[in-house]
């Protein structure tokens, strides 16, 4: 281990004095990401700030960078877009390297005759989509975080986007990548269709959440786009239940509209509060050439129909794609919540989203919630308590749990008062029949101490790839693997 200084001054035979970051404010705000947004507005975060922040131009600058910290115990926060909600930026070591692809920004090529792209980790989603609008192309990837969400964090995190129902998540996207591990290798996974080649080794870096390698370049399909065909649809419903058995029907039966949720009434009042009426609220969009489009519209409304004793009424298309239209953040959006949590005492929007089979997912939800408004001591405090599900399978869909409150404690305190006792409880349900605790938020470094709960025996799988990779465990650490304090990654 080297000093704070010795570390600066060696970043120095690395990097170019502009591509390192020591400004304290800098330094406070890398310290955690979205998950103790509210800790960080109140200026009372308890966890150390990095070293520093460091902006590689290229991969060979990658590279060396991580070598030169696994050579010295540095810990290592990859970051790109900064929008993670489960901790996985937040820093736990006194000595640490946020290496972030501010530089790592450009678009490759877009491959139209091939219907793929390559750009480098530090892309927004964004900039390629807007590239790719202008080619009548979409990548099919959107998360509400995509105006400001980058490549890097996106495969790192094995995001989802809102239109998963059709295009699938970002493992079903990416086509080949590039990554750095922590003893400098870099690796390149060519870009086929598909191979037979032994295990599918994108996965070692899809999901990997910064824990065993650094993605600099990513290459996804691309899909034609045709967003005058979009349709929607909402309806009001009598329960959950038939807004999922509703979303059953559709699947099963093979169509994929790229939009399906269901909303639990108290979920449906913040969304839809202009219409919901106190029902719970179904909806759909479908996309894609007009023969797709007229079939999948087709699909949906036979399903409605066998499930018409659970359908109160049919909602105006225009309200539902207004809705969608403004469903993004924005980095006003996420600046604005931030400035607003200076002063404000409620919290809005925290979230658990798990997922399993149809035959279980509405188990899991009547268990956690009865437990939580029979055991959670702070339940008083609840604004709102609920769920949706918004990312379907053939075999089952997820289950977003939703829960505002008032905060009545110390800033500093919030989670462990608030979000980690009711965390707690939906991961518990969850795990106990057999469900998955991430849908596709991933680990992070709050949900670690379940990671091998949530694998089982093939926990040995993934904690074989700790070891194989980082065996010094110099990559974000605490990230989905639990490791005490100062130690070395061990089995």
């Amino acid at each position: 281990m080297i000093s704070r200084d010795e570390i600066l001054e060696r970043l120095t035979s690395i990097l170019s004095r502009e591509q390192i970051n020591t400004d304290p404010e800098d330094l406070y705000d890398a310290a955690a990401d979205r998950y103790k947004k509210y800790a960080k507005a109140r200026r009372v975060l308890d966890v150390p700030v990095p070293t520093a922040i460091v902006y590689p131009g290229s991969t060979e600058e990658v590279a060396r960078l991580l070598t030169f910290c696994n050579e010295h115990g540095i810990n290592v926060i990859p970051r790109s877009g900064k929008t993670a909600t489960e901790g996985g930026l937040e820093n736990w070591r006194e000595s640490t390297l946020v290496i972030d692809a501010l530089y790592l920004n450009r678009i490759i090529k877009i491959d139209e005759y091939n219907m793929q792209a390559t750009v480098q980790a530090g892309v927004a989603l964004q900039t390629l989509e807007d590239e790719l609008a202008k080619r009548g192309l979409t990548t099919g990837h959107s998360p509400q975080s995509k105006p400001v969400a980058k490549f890097g964090g996106l495969v790192a995190t094995r995001s989802i986007g809102q239109f998963s129902t059709l295009y699938g998540g970002i493992e079903d996207m990416v086509v080949g990548l590039e990554c750095v591990f922590p003893d400098g290798h870099v690796a390149r996974i060519k870009n086929v269709p598909r191979r037979s080649g032994g295990p599918d080794i994108r996965h070692i870096a899809i999901g990997n959440e910064g824990t065993l390698c650094y993605i600099t370049e990513v290459t996804v399909k691309l899909y034609r786009h045709f967003p005058e065909n979009n349709r929607f649809y909402g309806f009001l419903t009598k329960d959950l239940e038939t807004g999922l058995e509703v979303l059953r029907e559709v699947m099963v039966e093979g169509y994929r509209p790229s939009v399906a949720r269901a909303y639990s009434e108290e979920d449906a009042r913040q969304h839809f509060y202009h219409f919901y009426k106190e029902r719970c609220v179904l909806l759909f969009m479908a996309e894609g050439n007009r023969a797709i489009v007229d079939a999948t519209c087709h699909g949906i409304e036979e399903a409605v129909e066998k499930h018409r004793d659970g359908i109160i009424e049919q909602v105006p298309s225009e309200l539902i794609e207004n809705w969608f239209t403004n469903l993004n953040w924005s980095q006003q959006d996420i600046d604005d919540e931030f400035e607003g949590m200076k002063t404000n005492d409620s919290h809005d929007g925290f979230t658990t989203e798990i997922s399993a089979d149809w035959e279980t997912i509405p188990k899991i939800y009547r268990n956690a919630m009865k437990r939580i408004r029979e055991e959670y001591p702070r339940a008083h405090d609840l604004t709102m308590l609920g769920g949706h599900s918004s990312h379907s399978y053939i075999n089952g869909t997820n289950m977003y749990f939703v829960y505002n409150y008032n905060i009545n404690c110390a800033p500093e305190d919030e989670m462990r008062v608030y979000h980690h006792p009711l965390q707690r409880i939906i991961v518990e349900e969850t795990l106990k029949l057999g469900g998955s605790m991430c849908h596709h938020h991933g680990i992070g470094k709050y949900r670690n101490e379940w990671t091998k709960d949530e694998h089982g025996t093939a926990y040995y799988m993934l904690e074989k790839l700790k070891q194989a990779f980082d065996p010094n465990g110099v990559m974000n650490f605490g990230g989905i693997f639990y490791q005490e304090e100062g130690a070395k990654f061990q089995a």
